[in-house]
């Protein structure tokens, strides 16, 4: 008669402490590198009121028109809902 065969479950429990460190290693390799790497960042949006050359702009609220002294700009309505603004007249043409 042979002795029974009895599967140690030494290499089971090292095989999930090896995964579990390997994925921990994964975790902080990926936090350090998005941390670390410099980032590409777009040029930030020049807005409608900065822009120099846009003499007359909207945004469906009011209407606002550059002049020497600075922009004057119009009144809202009550009940007027703003869209993004954009350009009505350019010094340009």
């Amino acid at each position: 008669m042979s002795a029974p065969t009895h599967a140690s479950s030494e290499p089971r429990s090292s095989n999930g402490a090896l995964a579990a460190w390997g994925i921990a290693a994964i975790v902080v390799a990926t936090v350090l590198l998005g941390a670390l790497l410099p980032a590409r960042h777009p040029a930030p949006a020049r807005s409608v009121a900065e822009d120099p050359t846009c003499l007359e702009w909207t945004d469906g609220c009011q209407v606002c028109q550059r002049h020497a002294e600075g922009p004057a700009c119009s009144l809202p309505g009550i009940a007027c809902q703003p869209a993004a603004p954009h350009c009505l007249r350019r010094a340009d043409g």
